[in-house]
């Protein structure tokens, strides 16, 4: 199998990349909200999947893609370059912690690393790529709080039982529980992701929906072609 992947509007070679294009990210991507967001923040790109999305579906949007894996950073910038959003796209080099923007995020979005506590995987990419713990979560918080704007959110795609723990550590910290998309494999089966939407702004209601992957083995829900629609050829 080649390694590049063709989308309708752009194309991402995974070449050296540890974690590949998958479907927590291209989700993530599709779901994320925003009232026309003016800049955006991906941390973790990878390939670079997510930040192309979004530069896809906000036409007008600043995307900054920030990634520390060297390999994955180099060719999320050579994917980024390909494309026809290369004007609105940014790439860094850097863990975020480190980065110094000049200005507030509207959306700061992340399909982060979620094995957490324990290596699940002996290849070293890998590992850095998908081991993480609850400091790493505490950090991305605090940080996401200090660059968002009084609008912005924070979007993050989770197994569910880590959506809930990090859910109530940003409220600990100031944030409040916007929107939760619950991404189940079939229907009647239990969820096994979170999409959450973290804000500054307290609302009065939370709003939810769910996502349903198969309708049956190796078929897809009319409602997920619907919503990867505007991205893969297939659909």
């Amino acid at each position: 199998m080649g390694s590049v992947f063709r989308f309708k509007q752009f194309e991402v070679d995974q070449r050296d990349c540890a974690m590949k294009i998958n479907t927590d990210g291209v989700l993530l991507g599709a779901i994320s909200i925003g009232e026309q967001p003016k800049y955006i923040l991906d941390v973790g790109t990878g390939t670079g999947v997510i930040a192309l999305m979004l530069a896809q579906r906000f036409e007008e949007a600043c995307v900054d893609a920030v990634e520390i894996d060297e390999a994955a950073y180099l060719r999320a910038k050579e994917n980024f370059g390909n494309s026809k959003f290369s004007v609105r796209i940014h790439s860094y080099y850097s863990s975020f912690e480190d980065l110094e923007p000049a200005k507030l995020y509207d959306l700061i979005i992340s399909n982060p690393p979620f094995y957490t506590n324990s290596l699940h995987n002996p290849d070293v990419k890998k590992s850095l790529a998908r081991h993480t713990d609850h400091d790493f979560f505490r950090k991305l918080l605090s940080f996401s709080y200090d660059k968002l704007s009084p609008i912005g959110a924070l979007q993050l795609i989770l197994p569910t039982e880590l959506a809930i723990e990090v859910t109530e550590m940003g409220t600990e910290m100031g944030f409040f529980l916007k929107h939760k998309v619950e991404v189940r494999s079939f229907e009647n089966t239990e969820s096994i992701r979170q999409v959450i939407n973290l804000c500054k702004t307290k609302y009065m209601d939370v709003s939810s929906e769910e996502l349903i992957i198969y309708k049956a083995k190796g078929e897809y829900t009319d409602h997920y072609k619907k919503l990867l629609s505007p991205f893969f050829l297939a659909y």
